[in-house]
């Protein structure tokens, strides 16, 4: 079966994948609906046949999606979720009830859309994979879906969906060179995913991103709820293993919940959450703030602040620009304030990698560059050139191996945390590694108990 998985995969990958194209060649993609349309009704308009929430943003939009999904499923729905990229497994991008698409129903998937993938000229591997996901949640009949935006929102390949709930998270700087050099650019790119008549809810916002999000909800008459304005949350504590927190709003509703989530940045993620599935309910949706609760406090997210190992420290993130960043100091300096850090950074050559080490900088303790193994990825001299910009000293590593590899012999050395964050990829091999390192733990000897007597 793996041998079929992997042609499956080769098959995807034979397309125009824009995930592995350089800035220079994104910034010419030919990014349009009408191909994704044109394939989505040859397949009998799959996306059609259940409820949708539709999550687009720069950053949180993966963590709202994994809280939403899993209270849904807490409320005993059969709950399709659809995110991208993978860490690890392809897989991973399209679940039920929180379960990846098995490699033999993959395997079948990809056979079955063959015949009309070759009617339309030009298709992507993120538009044929989002196909696959829509086919998979009709055929496997999911009672609603929880959707990612890929890039962006306008021209998204998932921006297909009429869905009930649309839902926008914190914008910020990224992929400009696609979406545009100002927040209001990159906004209304984000706001295109807004639909006529259908609620919004909107994540606080920077005013320029704000006003543009506003003015589109307004033209479209789309129902308006500000996270801030209309819902409120408060967090009460924290630890190092989750947070609690009171979500409330105008409607006489109001959640006191644990969230097993990390960080502040997260606090709001779950406010944008409650207020999706509040809407929900109000649509007839059978959801109560009992399985918010048990959502909430179960859900896990990868590489997002996953501490794999609390002493001494290890953790993987995917934070890969400068307000991801600033989050992730933050959330360091909440949860592990005594613990200099060594930081394992690779990141793609389209982002503003001194911002993003400005950000860290206070908490570093050792810079170790590397690169993955993916063709965006920015240069070893790049990344030098940005950490002598910026003022911090570096060792460099030719794989994230060795990098990763050296990083843990400082931390046994000195107790120092290990962070590996900057790019998915990057964070992705380490994950790898530290697995496999884990697995020959387990399974190694051990040595013989002396007998007591």
């Amino acid at each position: 079966m793996e041998h079929a998985y992997q042609r499956a995969l080769d098959y995807l990958y034979s397309f125009v994948d824009y995930s592995l194209k350089h800035a220079s060649e994104l910034a010419q993609a030919d990014f349009n609906l009408e191909r994704m349309e044109r394939l989505l009704h040859l397949l009998g308009d799959p996306h059609r046949a259940y409820p949708v929430l539709h999550v687009a943003g720069t950053k949180g939009k993966g963590s709202v999606c994994a809280l939403s999904a899993a209270a849904l499923r807490a409320a005993g729905l059969r709950v399709g979720l659809y995110t991208s990229p993978h860490l690890l497994d392809y897989a991973e991008r399209i679940q039920i009830n929180g379960q990846p698409v098995p490699h033999a129903d993959l395997v079948e998937l990809v056979e079955r859309i063959k015949p009309f993938v070759a009617q339309v000229p030009f298709l992507t591997t993120f538009e044929i994979t989002t196909a696959l996901a829509f086919l998979y949640f009709a055929l496997q009949k999911v009672e609603i879906a929880v959707i990612e935006v890929g890039l962006g929102g306008r021209l998204d390949a998932t921006n297909v969906v009429w869905p009930h709930v649309s839902v926008i998270t914190p914008i910020s700087y990224d992929h400009t060179q696609v979406l545009g050099n100002t927040l209001a650019q990159i906004a209304r790119e984000k706001a295109g995913i807004i639909k006529e008549g259908r609620p919004l809810i909107v994540a606080r916002q920077e005013a320029e991103a704000m006003e543009a999000i506003r003015r589109i909800a307004e033209e479209r008459r789309a129902p308006l709820t500000l996270i801030g304005r209309d819902v409120f949350v408060e967090r009460r504590s924290f630890d190092r293993k989750g947070q609690h927190l009171a979500i409330w709003d105008r409607h006489g509703h109001r959640l006191e919940t644990r969230l097993a989530l990390l960080g502040p940045h997260q606090v709001e993620n779950a406010a944008v959450a409650a207020a999706a599935l509040w809407e929900l309910q109000a649509q007839g949706f059978p959801i109560s703030d009992t399985h918010l609760r048990q959502g909430f406090s179960t859900v896990r997210w990868p590489a997002r602040f996953e501490v794999a190992r609390f002493d001494p420290p290890l953790i993987f993130d995917a934070a890969h620009n400068q307000a991801s960043f600033r989050f992730l100091a933050q959330t360091l300096a909440e949860i592990f304030p005594q613990h200099p850090v060594s930081l394992v950074f690779g990141a793609s050559e389209d982002k503003d990698i001194p911002a993003m080490l400005r950000e860290i900088r206070p908490r570093l303790k050792k810079l170790l560059l590397t690169r993955a193994h993916h063709p965006r990825a920015a240069s070893l001299e790049h990344l030098q050139a940005c950490a002598q910009q910026v003022g911090v000293a570096f060792e460099s590593y030719p794989t994230v191996e060795q990098a990763f590899g050296r990083a843990l012999e400082l931390s046994a050395q000195d107790g120092s945390a290990v962070l590996v964050a900057g790019s998915m990829f990057v964070t992705a091999e380490a994950m790898e590694l530290w697995s496999a390192l884990a697995d020959r733990l387990s399974s190694a000897p051990r040595p013989p108990q002396a007998e007591r007597g």
